[in-house]
Parts: C-alpha cells; structure tokens; sequence
C-alpha cells in the first residue's frame, strides 16, 4: 500500500494505485531509456472521484523529476462543443513560447493548415480539409515531440474533449511506433456517445490494456482515515467511513476533510453523523453547502460553472455582476469552501486571476442546480460578455447554442459568422451545429435560405444525405441570388453523386437549366448535366449524348471555364468512344491557357469539382499524352499536400498519378502511390467511387507485375467484386477484374466477367480498347475453346485501334493477333506490335511485345531486350518469363 504521512491527504487518491504508479515509472523510464524507441499509450479509465487526476498529477511529478517536458490539457463538460479546445491547451503554449519564424520552421508546411486550428495564425481564404487539418495536429506534435524530447502528454477527462482534438489523438495514437513519446488519457467509462465514442474507442485500441480503476478496499479506506485523522480513529468509525463512501477517493478525501474541519471525534460514537457529513460534499448537500455561502458567492460559483473553463475573475465577476473586488473576496470564500482553487499552471504557464473547479463533480452539481431559466439568460448574458472580450463569434457561439429560440435576427448573424469562423480552421461539425442553431431562431424569411445554403455547403464533405436535404430545402425558399443560386445546384448534384444518386442528380441540374435564359450560368450547369452523364457507370445512357454535347460544344472557343469545361467532357467523351485520339488532345487543349489550367479552374477551386480535371487528365492518359497526364495529377498532389487536403482529393491524385505511371510502364512507382491512395481512400469510407479508383489501380499495376497472388488478396480483403460503383472507375473494373480472374486460373469466372465488360461498355457506347481492354483478354481466353469467336474479337479490336489511332491501341491489337496465329504469322504481327508499342509512351506494353516476339521468332537478342525493359518497369512476371524463354533456347 502506498504510505502517506498522517494528515497529509494531498496523494489521497494514490492509496492502492501501486501497479498503475509502476506502469507509469515503466513507460517514463522507456521513453528516456532511448530517444528512437517507439511511443507508447497509456489509458486509465474510472468513475468520477476514483483517482484518475491524481494518476496524470502523478505522472507529471515522476516525469518532471525525470528530466521529462510535459504537457497536459483536460476536457470540460460544458465546453464539448468548442472545437480544437483541448488539443489547444496541449500545444499552444509550447508553440506561443516560440518566435514565429520558428514556429513556420518547425511546423513547416502544416503551420498555414494547423496554425489556425490551434490559434497561432489567422485562417487562410481557402476552406480546409478537416483531415488535413487533423494530419496537420498529428504532425505538429511529431515535430515538436522531436524537438522536446522526451515529452509527455497527459489527457485529463477525454470523455468531455471536443471531437476535433478525439480524432487527432486517434490519428495520432495510431501512428505513435515511429515516434518516441509517452500519451497518458484519463476517461470515464461510457458517458459519450455516436463519432466521439467511436474515437474514443479506436484510442483505446492503440493503448496497451485500459486500466480500469476500482474503488477503495475497506483496508485502505482505513489506512486513509487514520493517515489523515491520527491512529486513534477506532475501526468502527473507519469502516463507517468506508460504507458511507463506497470507496471514492475523492468523496473519501472530502468528508475526512469535513470530519477535521468539525474537529469530530474519530470514534464509533460519532460514525453514526459521518452519512450527513458526506451528502453536504455532492449533490444537494454540495448545493446546500454553497447557499449557505450567500447570495454573491451563489452568484459568483454559477458564473464560474457557466464559463466552464478559463475562467477569469474578470469575466465571472462580469457575468455575476458584481465589482472586482466582491468577486475576489467570493473567490477565496468558495476557495476556503474547496469548491473554487485557483488555475494550476499548465504546460508552465501561470495565468494570472485564473480559478477552476476543485473537481469536476462540483462544477458539475454548480452547474445544474442554477435554475433552467437563469442558466439560460446566463448562457446568453456569457456570450454578450465573451464578444464584447474581443474573443470572437466562434468563442460566443458555445453559449449562444443554450439560448432558446426567440426570433432573434442578430443571434441568428452572430451563429452564420460563428460558422464562418468554424469553417476557416477546419471544424465544419462545429459550423453545422452553429448554422442548425441559427435555423431554430428562426432566420428572417430574406435570410433563410441562406442559411440553408450555407448549411449545406458545412457538411457537403461529411455529411452528403445531410446536405442534400439542406440544400432542396434552400432551393425552394426564396432569397437565393443568381450566382449563389446555380452554385447550390450544383452542390446538391454532387451531394447526390457522392450519395450514389447520379440520376437524381442530372435530373436536379435539369430542372434548373430548364429555367434559366440563356447565358453563362446555364451553360455551367449544362456542362456539369454532361459531366454528370459523362461519368455514369450504368448501361443505359441518355440518348443522344455525344451528339448533344457536340453541338454545345461546336461554337465553343474557350473564352470562359463553362465553355472550357465543356471541351474538356467533349475530349473525354471522345476518348471514351475512341474517337479520333488526335482530335481528343486538340478539344482538351483548348480547354487550357497557355498549356495551364486557368485560374478558376484549379484543383483546389471548388466552381467545378475535381471530377472534370479527372476527366481531362484521363483523356491525356488514354490518348498517349501521358506526359501532360502526369503533369496535370503531379500538379493535383501538390496542390492538395499544400492546401491540407487529405481526404478524398489526395486519394484521388494518388490513384491517378498511380495511373499515369502505370500507363508510362513505372509499375513500382505506380504501386506505390495506389497503395497511399487505398489508404487515404479507407479513412474517407468504403464503397466510395474513389475507392474503387484506387482499389482497381492497384490490383491492375499487381497483374502487370506478375504479383497474382498479391492482387487476389487485396481483392478479397477490399471487396473488388459486383456490385460495382454507378460512377466509371479507370482503368475499366469488368475488365481488370476478368484479367484476374484469369490470372488466377479460374478461366470460366474471367471469361464471364469479360463478356460482362463487353456487354457494358457497348451500352455506353466505350470503343476505345485501351481504356477498356476486354476484348484483347477475351480473345486471347477463348483462343482454344472458340478460335473464330476470338478471331473476331481480335479483328474488330484491331479496327477500333486504328480509328482510335494511337500506337499504344494499334500495338496492343497486334500484340492480341499475334497471340491467336502461328508460324511467320505470328512472328511479323509480333514484329509490327513491337513497331508500334516501341514509339509508345507506354513501357510495360512494350517489353511485353518485346518478349512475346523473342518468344515467337526464337530470338535471344528480343527476349533481351524484353528482359532489360522488363527489369526496368519493375515487372517480375515478365522477367521469370522471359528468363524461361531464354533458357528454353
């Protein structure tokens, strides 16, 4: 049992805590033992008052005595909604203690997406990614943590942090094996509920085994009672102690205070007053104790428990209206009551006239025991008081959301600009919950739909069923300007394609184009109708597509970004239907200015969405431009790296820039960014077209390598298996799913998945045999069992890859003729296949071509050569085969 000195009840709550004080010396003593070792989790869950601040109070003292920093923060029942509060409290005053240019140089390119978050910096123009933002977190502290070490960071009541810093510490605990520092979290079990149990979970996850703290044991509520009251306390009376107390530490500690303060003696005789003693230090009792103070000191605790956390006397003694000096004599009566201290340091810094709560089992009975309606009107007067601060609407806006609704027009401003403020640091759940706030007032009738608008446009990139709503809900309330107007259609059309709705969605721009004059905002949204339909996996299309958007695009010369949209999905549409390739990258750069996206027209601007740069890039890729391909998706990841966009968008530039590597024939190149690409992919969410895109692109640059095995695996674990995505994947799934099937012997499954992708790119109207190559691979399936099947095939391959005209479609048809004949045949198609893929841009094609005319024409210098462009695009399957050809002759 741990000793303590009679009287001395400040290491109370250790009592029985001896193997969790010994994992804390462990852990600390493995951080300090070597400066590359791994981090580590500590977790330590337990009702309120078993001990879990004394644990982390416990912990800074060894890690302090051990020459460790440590940094600490804890959550605030009252402050849940405060986005980024508690991560705040961890790193901003290392970060303030720093010269700014030091700061810019430590968090290098994260300080412009971070900084804001954590109050250092004022917020770009640019809206953030949440998960950029959060990726930001995680690497100021792994930056910092370097600089600092050996650091510790202690996480007090994490069941009341906000869901911004909850889903840094779970990014962050996931990551801690390359990264030596020591996370110690104290929580209650239960208590939360929907993302931030979740989070809280996943943390738990990364722990070693939570630590569950019990209560005391009889013994040790007995050893508590005679180190504080002496050791004459009888073993009645202690066991009184015990029962009246259940074993909480803290409501131990407390009522063995009020026995001292009561000079009681600690006898049998006197257990019997020990149950009315303790209720005086919770509940009612608490609040019975607090009357008793006087009207100002009641006034002055319920000020204290509405601001929640930092509280300044300044600010209380506002709220509670009174003059400074009152507060200050109210203060040091509800200290000397042990309801109100004064602010411990935090992460060595001292505020001046700071007060907390002795425990947060106080500040919450404070909290609830002021009557419902002067709780509110105290919210509301906390807000006033808060602005007037100069803190800003965004800190006013957790008090203005316990207001009750009165139709108040300047509440419903102060909410639109507290999302405003939300939005620029990264927490658009903050500015939902500000903006539905706003929503409940009401809004005037002139304002109301902007609202909705501006709500929709808060939770597009979380939330997109939400937003849907949101935005139809704007749409047929009057108040949207022109502008604002098409803006919101057209968001409501990708919240309907993100929400697998892509017929509703073309629908929904429809309707609107059917109501504007003719002009530019129609002809966006006829180009996002196009763009829509353009990108639509399903087997029926709506008639007349491509001739539509030929005529719309006939006049087009590129003056402005609808009419430079509008080539770009014609060039893609003409790509996919294997027009004429040439005529493919004259329409796409047309749509450039100077060989440039232009302005407006960026990665990061949201007018358009990335879907049309997609498609523009994809046209290049497909019709052999790979090297402006590359350039546009190299151009789209660092434009993301830099912005903070780590979600969605950066998946998407890594799977297409894993495309257009896989298409130049860098294969471990490829691979690799399709691997960041499915990662980022998993923490957006499954099922997502963007996950498809990855998931393909990997599995297809693994066949090209000759990893089979490989991709079988990721397609089992990944689920690449009907039903597929409404929206086109590249490269074609029917078609790299038979591929595989193939691959892995199971000919029947390839072959029907191939006559599958024939069927659905037929319906679509998809003739280009390089982006979707079922044909080749069908007929070189059916080359035994149904030769003249597979003859025809070959020919009307052959046929489309001359209209479409480029040599990596023209020798990819040689390559698949040459496979079906024999003799001279094969050996001069082989020949001509080799012609044409060697002025390819298209490598891996062309050391295929090349081992496959070795092969046929014996030749030990082609396989060689197919050997050397094998090795060079990182292709294993194509070496083992050419080294067996090799060794045959």
């Amino acid at each position: 049992m741990t000793e303590v000195r009679p009287g001395v009840v400040a290491s109370a709550s250790l009592w029985e805590r001896d193997e969790e004080v010994a994992t804390l010396e462990e852990a600390i003593a493995a951080l300090r033992a070597d400066s590359a070792s791994s981090g580590s989790l500590l977790v330590f869950s337990g009702e309120a008052g078993l001990g879990k601040t004394a644990l982390l109070a416990e912990a800074r003292r060894i890690a302090e005595s051990s020459g460790c920093a440590v940094w600490s923060a804890r959550g605030g029942e009252t402050v849940t909604s405060v986005p980024f509060n508690v991560v705040r409290q961890l790193l901003q005053p290392a970060l303030v203690s720093l010269m700014p240019e030091e700061a810019r140089e430590y968090l290098g390119d994260w300080y412009d997406i971070a900084g804001p978050a954590l109050g250092i910096t004022e917020p770009g123009d640019r809206q953030p990614d949440p998960q950029g933002v959060c990726d930001g977190l995680v690497a100021a502290v792994r930056r910092l943590a370097k600089r600092e070490w050996p650091l510790v960071l202690l996480i007090d009541d994490a069941h009341w942090a906000d869901q911004e810093t909850l889903r840094w510490l779970a990014a962050f605990a996931e990551r801690l094996d390359d990264l030596s520092v020591l996370v110690v979290v104290a929580r209650r079990p239960g208590g939360v509920s929907g993302e931030s149990a979740r989070l809280l979970d996943v943390v738990a996850a990364a722990a070693r085994p939570v630590a569950t703290l019990s209560a005391l044991t009889p013994a040790a509520a007995e050893g508590l009672t005679r180190a504080t009251l002496g050791e004459h306390a009888d073993a009645p009376f202690c066991r009184e102690v015990w029962a009246v107390t259940g074993g909480n530490p803290y409501e131990t500690v407390e009522l063995l205070a009020k026995v001292q303060d009561s000079e009681m003696e600690p006898a049998e005789g006197s257990a019997a007053e020990l149950r009315d003693l303790n209720r005086s230090a919770r509940g009612r009792g608490l609040v019975a104790r607090l009357e008793g103070l006087g009207i100002d000191a009641t006034r002055f605790a319920w000020a204290a428990a509405i601001l929640g956390t930092g509280i300044s006397l300044d600010l209380a003694a506002q709220l509670a209206g009174m003059q400074s000096n009152e507060a200050l004599r109210c203060a040091e009566l509800l200290s000397a009551a042990r309801i109100l201290t004064r602010a411990a340091p935090t992460n060595g810094q001292v505020e001046e006239d700071q007060l907390e709560f002795v425990h947060p089992l106080i500040a919450t009975a404070v909290y609830r025991s002021i009557p419902d309606a002067l709780r509110t009107a105290m919210h509301g007067q906390a807000a006033w008081a808060v602005t007037e601060s100069g803190r800003g609407a965004a800190a006013a806006s957790r008090h203005l959301l316990e207001v009750h609704p009165d139709d108040d027009p300047e509440l419903v401003e102060q909410m639109r600009e507290a999302a405003r403020e939300h939005l620029a640091v990264g927490a658009p759940d903050a500015a939902r919950r500000c903006l539905e706030r706003a929503l409940a007032e009401p809004p005037l009738p002139d304002v109301h739909a902007r609202v909705l608008y501006e709500l929709g446009c808060a939770t597009l990139l979380t939330a997109p069923s939400t937003t849907i709503g949101h935005l139809r809900a704007a749409l047929e309330r009057p108040g949207l300007e022109d502008t604002m107007r098409v803006d919101a259609v057209f968001r409501l059309s990708q919240a309907l394609l993100h929400n697998n709705q892509l017929d509703e969605a073309v629908r929904t721009v429809d309707e609107e184009v059917a109501r504007l004059e003719p002009g530019p905002a129609r002809m966006r949204l006829q180009a996002v109708h196009y763009m829509w339909e353009g990108i639509h996996a399903g087997e029926e299309r709506a008639s007349g597509h491509s001739l539509g958007l030929a005529e719309l695009v006939r006049t087009c010369t590129g003056r402005d970004n609808s009419e430079r949209a509008l080539l770009i999905l014609r060039g893609f549409d003409a790509m996919t239907r294997g027009e004429n390739a040439e005529e493919v990258v004259e329409l796409c750069d047309r749509a450039l200015v100077n060989g440039r996206l232009a302005p407006g027209l960026g990665w990061t601007d949201t007018e358009w969405g990335v879907e049309l740069l997609l498609m523009l890039g994809s046209a290049y890729a497909y019709a052999d431009r790979l090297d402006r391909a590359e350039s546009l998706f190299s151009e789209a990841l660092h434009a993301y790296v830099k912005a903070g966009w780590s979600g969605g968008h950066l998946s998407l530039a890594n799977a297409y820039l894993g495309l257009a590597h896989r298409r130049r024939g860098r294969l471990v190149d490829a691979q690799h960014y399709q691997r960041e690409s499915l990662r980022l992919a998993e923490r957006v969410g499954r099922g997502l077209p963007l996950y498809w895109s990855a998931t393909c692109g990997l599995i297809d640059t693994l066949l090209a390598r000759g990893h089979v095995q490989e991709a079988s695996e990721i397609a089992e674990r990944y689920g690449f298996a009907p039903p597929y995505p409404s929206t086109i994947v590249l490269p074609d799934t029917r078609s790299v799913r038979g591929r595989l099937l193939l691959a892995a012997g199971r000919a029947k499954d390839g072959i029907n998945e191939l006559e599958a992708a024939e069927k659905a790119a037929t319906a679509r109207g998809h003739h280009n045999p390089v982006l979707a190559p079922w044909a080749v691979d069908l007929a070189r399936a059916l080359a035994a069992e149904d030769p003249a099947r597979a003859a025809t095939l070959a020919a009307d391959a052959r046929r489309q890859a001359e209209r479409f005209g480029t040599d990596t479609a023209i020798g990819e048809a040689l390559r698949c003729a040459a496979a079906l004949e024999s003799g001279q045949r094969a050996v001069r198609l082989a020949a001509q296949a080799v012609t044409y893929l060697e002025a390819s841009p298209c490598q891996y094609e062309h050391a295929a071509a090349r081992v496959e005319y070795g092969i046929a024409a014996r030749s030990v210098a082609e396989l060689n050569k197919g050997l050397t462009l094998a090795r060079s695009c990182g292709s294993d399957g194509l070496v083992a085969k050419a080294k067996e050809a090799l060794a045959g002759l």
